[in-house]
C-alpha cells in the first residue's frame, strides 16, 4: 500500500506465465497491434504511435527525453517535486539549455505560470510530471497542450503515477508526448513503459532518425537533424519496430508485453470511468479515515492525487518505527518520503488491484494499532468506522 510498485492483478501474473514467442512470429506481432490498440483507449488517444518502451517507467521517461531534447536545445521543467528534478537530471546529461519553474514540493504550477514561463524562456521542450508521488500532488493539464502549441512548444508529459487510475486525456489536453509505467495504477509489474506520441513529435522525432548499418536498406533514409544519442532508447528506431516495417531494434521482451497487454485488456473491461471512481472512492475513504483519527493530510484537497496520500507523520513518532511494525506484524508496506520530506510524512497508495475496500479498511486497522504502540492513541476503530461511512 505504498506509492508502488503495488500488488500485481493475479490475471496479468497468469497472463506473464505463458511460452515464449518469436518477435517476428504472426502471433507475436498480432500481440503488438492489439496491445498498441489497447494503450490508445487507456491513453484516450487516437495517436498511431501508442505502443511500449522495453524498460521500467524511467526506460519511458528517457526515450523521451533523449528522442526530444537535442544537444543545445532549450528545455523548459517544472519542478515542485523530486521527478521534476529528474526531468532536468535526464536534460542535463543530454547537454540542454535548462530552465525551471520551480516550486515548493506539494505546490502545482498554473496556467498563468506556466504562459509566463514560456513567453520567458521560449524553449522548444516543455517537460512536467502529472502526478509526482513524491509530493502526493497532481499538476493540472487542461489547457497545457493548447499553450504549448502557442509558442510552437514540444509538450512532454510523465504520466507514471496516474494512468489507468486518473484521467490522462491525452487527445484532450493535447499533450504531444505521454510516457507512463505498469507498477501503479495499471497493476502491473515494473518493466514496461507504455508511450503515446502526436504526429507532430512523430515528424520532429523521425527527422532524427538514424538507421542502424547491420539493417539498413536501401529504402531506409536518415533524417535532417542530429541523432539522437541513445540506440536502446531510440523512439525513431522503436518507432520502426512498431510499424509495419517491424524493422527488428532489439529483442521484445515478450513476457512483458503480455502483461502490458492483460493490465490494459482489465482497464478497459473495467471501463475507464468505473475504475477513476474506484480510485477516487478507495483514496476518500482512506483520507477520512487517517482524519478519523487525528493525523493530518499533507498538501492542497484541489490538486491531490486521487491514488497516493501523504499524511504528516505525527510529533514524537517514530515513522520507520511505525513503517517496520505494519510490515512485520500485518504484511503492510506503506511508503516513506524523499527530498524535504523525508522523514516527515508517510505516502500510503490505493492503486490498481489495491483501490478497493477491503485493503483500505485493513491497512487503516493496522495503522491505527501500530500507532497505539508508539504512544499515538485515538478511539480505537475510529479511522475503520469512518472510512466506511466515506464509503457509503
Amino acid at each position: 500500500m505504498g506509492p508502488g510498485p503495488i500488488n500485481v492483478h493475479p490475471r496479468v501474473l497468469r497472463a506473464m506465465s505463458a511460452d515464449m514467442l518469436g518477435q517476428f512470429d504472426p502471433e507475436m506481432t498480432e500481440y503488438m497491434n492489439e496491445t498498441m490498440s489497447l494503450y490508445r483507449q487507456v491513453f484516450m488517444t487516437e495517436n498511431r504511435w501508442t505502443f511500449l518502451v522495453d524498460g521500467t517507467a524511467r526506460a519511458g521517461i528517457e526515450a523521451a527525453m533523449v528522442s526530444l531534447v537535442e544537444p543545445g536545445s532549450r528545455v523548459l521543467i517544472v519542478r515542485a517535486g523530486r521527478f521534476g528534478l529528474l526531468l532536468s537530471e535526464i536534460a542535463e546529461r543530454l547537454g540542454a539549455d535548462i530552465r525551471t519553474l520551480d516550486l515548493p514540493w506539494g505546490e502545482v504550477a498554473t496556467p498563468d505560470q506556466i504562459e509566463e514561463a514560456l513567453k520567458e524562456h521560449r524553449p522548444q521542450v516543455f517537460a512536467f510530471i502529472h502526478g509526482d508521488t513524491s509530493t502526493t500532488m497532481a499538476q493540472p493539464l487542461e489547457g497545457i497542450g493548447a499553450l504549448c502549441r502557442k509558442y510552437d512548444v514540444l509538450s512532454y508529459v510523465d504520466a507514471t503515477a496516474t494512468l489507468g487510475g486518473v484521467p490522462v486525456c491525452v487527445d484532450q489536453w493535447e499533450i504531444d508526448v505521454v510516457s507512463g509505467g505498469l507498477q501503479k495504477c495499471m497493476g502491473g509489474p515494473p518493466g514496461s513503459a507504455p508511450i503515446t506520441i502526436s504526429d507532430r513529435a512523430a515528424e520532429f522525432i523521425m527527422s532524427r532518425r538514424h538507421v542502424e548499418a547491420g539493417i539498413r536498406g536501401a529504402d531506409q533514409a536518415d533524417g535532417g537533424r542530429s541523432r539522437i544519442p541513445s540506440n536502446y532508447f531510440d523512439l525513431a528506431m522503436i518507432m520502426d519496430y512498431w510499424s509495419e516495417k517491424r524493422l527488428n531494434h532489439h529483442t521484445e521482451a515478450t513476457t512483458m508485453l503480455y502483461g502490458a497487454r492483460e493490465a490494459a485488456r482489465i482497464v478497459l473491461e473495467e471501463g475507464l470511468e468505473a475504475r477513476f471512481a474506484r480510485h477516487r472512492s478507495a483514496s476518500g475513504a482512506l483520507i477520512a479515515g487517517l482524519r478519523g483519527m487525528g493525523l493530518s493530510i499533507f498538501g492542497d484537497d484541489a490538486h491531490r492525487m486521487a491514488n497516493v496520500t501523504g499524511v504528516w507523520i505525527p510529533e514524537g513518532v517514530n515513522g520507520e518505527a511505525i513503517r517496520s511494525v505494519m510490515r512485520d506484524d500485518f504484511g503492510i508496506e506503506i511508503g516513506t518520503a524523499f527530498g524535504p520530506l523525508a522523514g516527515r510524512i508517510w505516502r500510503i497508495g490505493t492503486m490498481g488491484y489495491n483501490a478497493c475496500k477491503p485493503n483500505v479498511l485493513t491497512t487503516l486497522g493496522a495503522l491505527e494499532a501500530a500507532l497505539a504502540s508508539e504512544g499515538f492513541t485515538c478511539p480505537r476503530g475510529i479511522a475503520v468506522d469512518a472510512a466506511r461511512e466515506a464509503w457509503r
